[in-house]
C-alpha cells in the first residue's frame, strides 16, 4: 500500500499533569485546547551526520548519525484566549468580582450649554454600565476638528447625572459611576464650547463577560500530549484513511506576532512544537518522539494484502 499525505490536521493539546491556567484548572490527560482550524500542519524530522574521512581525495568512508530532533509546526487561522495562553504562556483571568477587567472607551458626543456631553448606553449587554472614575484615571475630553484631530485638550470631566454611584470593592478602585442601561450619563467639561465636538476618553468596569490575558517576562508555553487527526489517501483505491499523530512529550516555543494591516491577508498564528521522547497512553514501555496510527491498512494475517498473486511450489 502506498499513500498520499495532504489533508489538514484536527490537534488537541492535553495536559501532561495538573495544571491551572489563569483561573481555570485542568487536570492530567485532560484537554486543555483544540485547533480545528488550522491552515497548515507540518511534522518535520531532522538529524546531524558526521563522517570518517581520508584516503586520496578525502573522500567519505564511515557516517554517523545522531541528534534526532522532531518538530511538529501548526499554524491556525483563528486564535482564542485559551489558546493565545497556551501558545504564549500568558495568564488568563476571566472577569469576575474579584477581578475586574477595566476596558478603555472613547465617545464622539457634541457638547452641550456650559459643556456639557450626554452619553447614553444601550449598546451593552449588561443592565448597567460602571464607568470608572477616580483621581488617578479621570475621564478626559478633547475638542475635535472637522478631520477628527485634537485641537483643544480638555481637563478632567465631572459628572452631572447618573443613577446611582457606588463604592466599588478594588485596590486600585475608589469609586464608580453606575448607569442604568438606555439612561444617559452627563459630563461637564470646562473649556468645551456648545456645538463642538468632544471625544471623551475613560474605562468602563467589567465584573463578567470579559477576559484579560497577561503576558510577562516569568511564563513561557509549557509542555503538552499531543494528538493530531487527519486522513491519508491510498494511491490503489483513492479511499481516505484515518490517521493518528501522537506525540507525547511536546514543548511549544513561546514565539507569536499579530501583523495587523489596512490590506492583506488577516495574521495567522503558529503553534511550533520541539518533541521530546515520552510514553504514549497506552504503552509505558518506549519512550517515543511520535506514533503514527493508520487505520484501514488492509492486512491480513499481518501481512498487506499488496494485489500480487504469490506463487509458490507445492
Amino acid at each position: 500500500m502506498k499513500f498520499g499525505v495532504r489533508e489538514i490536521c484536527d490537534v488537541v493539546f492535553k495536559a501532561k499533569a495538573n495544571v491551572t491556567i489563569g483561573n481555570t484548572k485542568f487536570v492530567k490527560g485532560q484537554p486543555v485546547l483544540y485547533i480545528d482550524t488550522a491552515k497548515t500542519s507540518t511534522l518535520e524530522g531532522a538529524a546531524t551526520t558526521v563522517y570518517a574521512q581520508g584516503g586520496k581525495g578525502n573522500t567519505r568512508l564511515i557516517a554517523w548519525e545522531g541528534e534526532k530532533t522532531l518538530t511538529f509546526t501548526v499554524e491556525d487561522a483563528l486564535l482564542s484566549p485559551i489558546g493565545f495562553a497556551v501558545l504564549s504562556g500568558a495568564g488568563l483571568i476571566k472577569a469576575d468580582n474579584k477581578n475586574l477587567v477595566h476596558v478603555h472607551m472613547t465617545t464622539d458626543v457634541i457638547a452641550g450649554a456650559e459643556g456639557v456631553c450626554e452619553i447614553t448606553y444601550e449598546a451593552f449587554d449588561d443592565e448597567t454600565t460602571t464607568i470608572c472614575n477616580t483621581t488617578d484615571v479621570p475621564v478626559f475630553g478633547t475638542v475635535l476638528d472637522g478631520s477628527g484631530s485634537g485641537i483643544k485638550f480638555l481637563g478632567a470631566g465631572t459628572f452631572e447625572a447618573a443613577t446611582a454611584t457606588v463604592n466599588v470593592k478594588s485596590t486600585t478602585i475608589e469609586n464608580a459611576i453606575e448607569v442604568s442601561n438606555g439612561k444617559t450619563c452627563q459630563i461637564k467639561f470646562t473649556g468645551a464650547v456648545e456645538g463642538q465636538v468632544v471625544r471623551i476618553d475613560y474605562y468602563i468596569i467589567k465584573s463578567a463577560g470579559a477576559q484579560t490575558i497577561t503576558i510577562d517576562a516569568e511564563n513561557f508555553a509549557g509542555y503538552y500530549y499531543v494528538e493530531a487527526s487527519t486522513l491519508f489517501r491510498r494511491q490503489d483505491t483513492g479511499v481516505d484513511m484515518p490517521a493518528e499523530l501522537v506525540i507525547p512529550n511536546v514543548k511549544i516555543q513561546s514565539n507569536f506576532t499579530f501583523t495587523m494591516a489596512a490590506t492583506g491577508d488577516p495574521s495567522t498564528f503558529t503553534f511550533t512544537m520541539d518533541a521530546f521522547p515520552g510514553y504514549t497512553m497506552f504503552d509505558r514501555t518506549k519512550k517515543v518522539l511520535c506514533a503514527i496510527q493508520i487505520i484501514g491498512t488492509d492486512a491480513v494475517d499481518g501481512v498487506e494484502d499488496t494485489g500480487h498473486t504469490n506463487h509458490q511450489k507445492d
